[in-house]
């Protein structure tokens, strides 16, 4: 039994990826995990971190060390990196898992030449590439980290073919893919309703995903559909905005978020998860999101616009409607066409893609790939 630290700066009770890690991980490995919230694993060490905060003179500062490409001064006076460098001196382990860039060189310091796996979930050089600020002021940033610490990393994981290929082509590293899906789940396909199709987006409310558009779908859905949006909490003004787009749209609700482990069953009663999610960036044309395996644990049809990495999966299993492009007539137009017995048919897809991606697989991989690099070590 070796002694693994998982790192992340995030709230572990809303971060499902690394909370699957700490859950593959714990029965076979003493584990410590560190964040801004403790998840409540039992047998697992938690150590809290502060969160990264700002005021309008931290920003200051921090803008002019970005421009002046004082990378490491910046990067060793976050708040969360300061408190973790102090709290984990002292801590010996064999193993260490590196969540998000910025905890990676935190990881290769804190570990003492023990391995370190970096797990990138999503590409760093291009994270908000379609915000000028971030452009101008963090993404030298970023990509400085990426090239500095990922070749120090003895292997190094992401959510997707395209994102590992973009990593591999960049920085010529081998990366290897563990999606984000959840744990399985042994539902039943529920038949659909010819008169009453229903459709459910779920996910934070975060302006460049551009939800109005899935608002604006339904005013070109014929009188079977409905959608419920059951959004988590993000900046106040987007969602009342939203509601207000949302009037006289059609049969469209706002519904209190969802508990998260609580999704797939709550998305069962639908008939189609929807997610129309324009390419605005990198990561945005490569998603492979957690909701998207939730949509297939649901045993529901999904509905998505031509995201390549989505629509294999769908084309792959029947599972669902690709749009040709992100408009949202385009994807009412073969929304409309659909019959009940074409949505059971996808329904069955969706069950078929259920069993073959699970936490329990991904877990497995993990498992297998800890296990390779302590051999290694």
């Amino acid at each position: 039994m070796a002694t693994i630290l998982v790192i992340s700066f995030t709230d572990l009770n809303r971060d499902p990826r690394v909370r699957r890690q700490i859950e593959a991980l714990r029965a076979h490995h003493a584990v410590i995990a560190t964040g801004t919230d403790d998840p409540g694993f039992p047998n697992v060490q938690f150590m809290g971190c502060e969160r990264p905060r700002q005021n309008i003179q931290g920003k200051t500062v921090t803008a002019l060390l970005m421009l002046t490409h004082c990378y490491d001064a910046y990067y060793w006076n976050l708040l969360p990196v300061v408190d973790l460098d102090k709290k984990l001196k002292g801590i010996r382990c064999d193993l260490a898992i590196a969540n998000d860039i910025e905890s990676l060189p935190l990881a290769l310091k804190v570990a003492q030449g023990s391995p370190v796996i970096f797990d990138a979930h999503e590409y760093a050089p291009l994270e908000f590439e379609d915000r000028w600020q971030w452009r101008w002021i963090f993404a030298s940033y970023a990509y400085d980290m990426c090239g500095r610490f990922m070749e120090k990393a003895a292997a190094i994981t992401t959510v997707c073919e395209g994102i590992a290929n973009r990593y591999s082509t960049e920085f010529g590293l081998r990366t290897d893919v563990i999606t984000n899906a959840p744990h399985f789940h042994d539902l039943p396909v529920r038949p659909t309703n010819e008169s009453t199709i229903r459709l459910i987006h779920h996910g934070a409310a975060i302006g460049s995903r551009r939800i109005e558009l899935m608002i604006e779908l339904m005013e070109f859905l014929d009188d079977r559909f409905s959608l419920d949006l059951v959004l988590m909490p993000g900046k106040p003004e987007y969602i009342q905005q939203l509601k207000r787009r949302a009037r006289g749209k059609g049969k469209i609700r706002f519904l209190d978020p969802i508990p998260m482990n609580q999704l797939v069953a709550f998305s069962a009663q639908y008939d189609i998860g929807l997610f129309l999610l324009p390419p605005t960036n990198f990561n945005y044309e490569m998603a492979l999101p957690n909701k998207f395996f939730e949509f297939l644990q649901a045993r529901v049809a999904v509905a998505i616009g031509p995201s390549p990495e989505m629509a294999k999966i769908v084309r792959e299993f029947s599972c669902g409607v690709v749009a040709e492009d992100f408009d949202p007539v385009t994807l009412a137009r073969a929304l409309n066409q659909l019959t009940a017995a074409d949505i059971d048919l996808m329904k069955a897809g969706s069950n078929r893609a259920a069993q073959a991606y699970t936490a329990e697989n991904n877990a497995e991989k993990l498992r297998e790939l800890v296990a390779s690099v302590l051999k290694k070590s």
